[in-house]
This record gives structure tokens, C-alpha cells and sequence, in this order.
């Protein structure tokens, strides 16, 4: 029998194996803690962190949100990071967990902050 971490691991790689991201287009990995969120924008070719974003950020510290409206203002955060590199396009990688709720209100930050999935 698989836990649940060990079944998200297995989804994680299927993603992988067709989602990857370059230079012009890299991959938005997100990661969900119980507390906090994570997104990066990664150039899997170079294998180089281009740009990240957390709710550890002072300026989403600082507003005593919930944690769906915090991950949606991490998606603004990693939006306004990958503008200012000129990047426009990305490739979204929800890291194995459901696309709603948390992983969903970062998405649509990001769309709202200018990206284009």
C-alpha cells in the first residue's frame, strides 16, 4: 500500500516527464506546505532557479490574509518577478497536488499579474 506523500511522488514524475522549461519558457513549480507556498520559475535545460516567490515574503507577511488569498498574492509576486526578466510565457507545474484551492489562487495570481500559461 502507498502513502500519500509516495502517491503525490508518483504524480510528481508523471508531470515531469511532460512538462519541462527552457530559457523563454520555464516551468511555474509549486510547492504547498501546510503553512506556507512556494513558486519558482525554473529553466530546466540550464537547471538554474530563474526567479522565486513565497508567503514568507515580508510584504504578504505583513497582511493578515487567509492562506488561498495569500497564495494569490505569491502568484502577483512570481508574475511581477518574471515581467521584470521579460519573460512572459510560462509552463505551470502544480507538483502533484489538485488544481484548486491553494495551487488554483496562485494561478490565477499569476494570470491576473501578466502571465501567460
Amino acid at each position: 500500500m502507498n502513502t500519500k506523500l509516495e502517491q503525490r511522488q508518483k504524480i510528481r514524475y508523471r508531470i515531469r516527464k511532460k512538462v519541462a522549461g527552457t530559457a523563454t519558457k520555464p516551468r511555474l513549480s509549486v510547492f504547498r506546505s501546510n503553512l506556507e507556498i512556494y513558486a519558482q520559475l525554473i529553466d530546466d535545460d540550464n537547471a538554474v532557479t530563474l526567479a522565486a516567490a513565497s508567503s514568507k515574503e515580508k510584504e504578504i507577511v505583513a497582511q493578515k490574509v487567509t492562506k488561498t488569498e495569500k497564495s494569490k498574492l505569491v502568484g502577483a509576486s512570481i508574475a511581477r518577478k518574471a515581467i521584470e526578466l521579460g519573460l512572459s510565457t510560462v509552463v505551470f507545474d502544480r507538483g502533484g497536488n489538485l488544481y484548486h484551492g491553494r495551487i488554483k489562487a496562485v494561478a490565477e495570481g499569476a494570470r491576473e499579474g501578466g502571465l501567460k500559461f
